[in-house]
């Protein structure tokens, strides 16, 4: 026993020995003042911008405004607690997030602390929110597509990987279903999906998380959150954070989606600091650098060249219109930022059309560049039949007297109408899509009634089964459809809906003996 201790004292002896105290500067400063998610500190004269620093209860804040004799700082945490004369502690680098694999499957805020109950995330690196875009020689063109599950976007809208499609509309009318129809149709695709609620309702983030988990896509898709009730410098901080792990993965040569649900929130947040801070105000009293702090967030997303990996990051952003002003300052902003935007129409939603884009206002600035070879053969004159359509359809409720052509304009319109029509959380493969497309292309769908229309649709989606795999090899190949191959999809469709046809026939010899 006697040498056991005489053992550890040596121990203890040579450790104090051994040991030197390191003098290190810290520099310290006090909060003058506190305000809702905002504190004004003096005395840290070598702060930088955006720099994290330190408050009493493990709570963060960023500089945000650094003048000569102040520091505006952005809190990141429950700041209740604070008040003036409380000391703060610079940290000596920019607010980051933790990046990695650990991060699959899991709910974090934009700090990376958990929200899900699952334990701590262990991850070896760390990377800053804020983070340059790739330079233009590092990237390259969109042509490879996203596809989304739903038919109306996949044939008329198309999106690319790497590819950024602003979603927009007013209150319920179906943005966030779009944004997670397109992440449930990527489950075996080998795509990674970043979903970033920003100042949304605990509810709704927790039916869509449900939704996530019910559908089996929460297993390749990262959550961070930020609840409307959290104060707003994290609401500003949560899109950045996201996109830095998105990159991490897309630096790896990986496939990324991120939907940012909804910048709305995130402008209205940085306009609260904004004022907070005694900036000036601008129109409908955002600051002037708003398109700024949402242009730098959406350039970080881009198809990389095949140098850096080929990865890419694919933005979906969504943004909430008032009164279907998509003229409005956020809105015009945004649309001109993205590659294209997708709106969708209260008017439609309101006649059950789902989803409820309107095709006449959507558009792909990258278009069939983004799109099989196999879609634009069928699709190349839908969307103009379809807006002719929508035209005609309105002048129609005049009661004008309308010629044969038109008529058949009209009921063909109504036929493809019906069938982008989708309920939520059901996307379509591209397999099912190309026949339903080839189908209502060649007017078969022309003399199936309308009440028949989704019982239609379901029977020759459902003979796409009966498609060769050598067929389905070259819908998914860069190669257009050739006669051939169009020959034996309209052959498979038109058994599929021959019993469509004599029904209808049948109704139609019977109409003509009563009279």
């Amino acid at each position: 026993m006697k040498s056991m201790f005489d053992e550890m004292f040596s121990g203890l002896s040579q450790a104090r020995e051994s040991f030197e105290a390191e003098l290190k500067p810290r520099e310290v400063g006090i909060i003058t003042s506190i305000a809702t998610g905002i504190a004004k500190v003096s005395g840290l004269p070598g702060v930088g911008y955006e720099e994290l620093l330190k408050f009493p209860g493990d709570i963060y804040g960023i500089a945000f405004n650094v003048d000569e004799n102040e520091i505006g700082v952005v809190l990141l945490g429950d700041y209740w607690h604070l008040q003036a004369g409380d000391e703060v502690e610079r940290l000596g680098h920019v607010v980051d997030v933790p990046v990695g694999d650990s991060l699959m499957g899991r709910i974090i805020n934009p700090i990376g602390e958990p929200l899900d109950g699952k334990g701590a995330i262990v991850t070896t690196e760390r990377r800053p929110v804020e983070r340059p875009s790739p330079a233009i020689m590092d990237r390259s063109a969109v042509s490879v597509p996203l596809q989304t599950g739903i038919k109306v976007i996949d044939a008329l809208i198309p999106v690319g990987l790497g590819q950024r499609e602003l979603i927009l509309g007013d209150r319920q009318t179906g943005k966030t279903a779009i944004a997670l129809d397109t992440i449930l149709n990527q489950r075996g695709k080998d795509v990674i999906c970043v979903y970033c609620a920003i100042g949304q309702r605990a509810s709704g983030v927790a039916k869509v998380v449900a939704t996530l988990q019910e559908q089996g896509a929460l297993e390749y898709t990262i959550v961070v959150v930020t609840e409307g009730n959290d104060p707003p410098g994290l609401a500003y901080v949560a899109p950045y954070a996201a996109t830095s792990i998105a990159e991490f993965f897309m630096e790896k040569g990986r496939d990324v989606l991120i939907v940012y649900d909804d910048l709305t929130h995130h402008a209205r947040a940085y306009r609260e600091l904004s004022l907070l801070l005694r900036r000036p105000p601008g129109r409908e009293a955002f600051p002037g650098d708003i398109f700024y702090i949402h242009s730098r967030l959406l350039e970080r997303a881009t198809h990389l060249s095949a140098a850096l990996g080929g990865g890419s990051l694919t933005a979906l952003p969504i943004i909430e219109t008032e009164a279907q002003d998509i003229s409005a300052y956020i809105p015009t902003n945004l649309i001109s930022i993205t590659d294209g935007q997708i709106y969708l129409s209260p008017a439609l939603f309101e006649l059950g059309v789902l989803p409820a884009v309107d095709v006449g206002k959507s558009v792909s600035r990258v278009g069939g560049k983004a799109q099989r070879a196999a879609y634009r053969g069928v699709t190349v004159d839908l969307k103009l039949a379809y807006a002719q359509f929508e035209e005609l359809e309105t002048f129609a409720r005049f009661g004008a007297r309308l010629d044969d052509t038109t008529l058949k304009s009209i009921e063909h319109g109504r036929r493809i109408r019906a069938c982008l029509m989708q309920p939520e959380f059901a996307p379509v493969s591209m397999a099912e899509q190309i026949i339903v497309l080839v189908a209502l292309t060649a007017d078969l769908f022309d003399d199936v009634s309308l009440e028949n229309m989704p019982e239609a649709e379901q029977v020759v989606r459902k003979a796409a089964v009966n498609l060769s795999d050598d067929l389905i090899e070259r819908l998914n190949s860069a190669k257009k459809l050739s006669d051939e191959d169009k020959s034996v999809i309209l052959t498979l469709a038109r058994g599929a809906l021959h019993g469509f046809f004599t029904t209808v026939k049948g109704k139609e010899s019977e109409s003509s003996e009563h009279s």
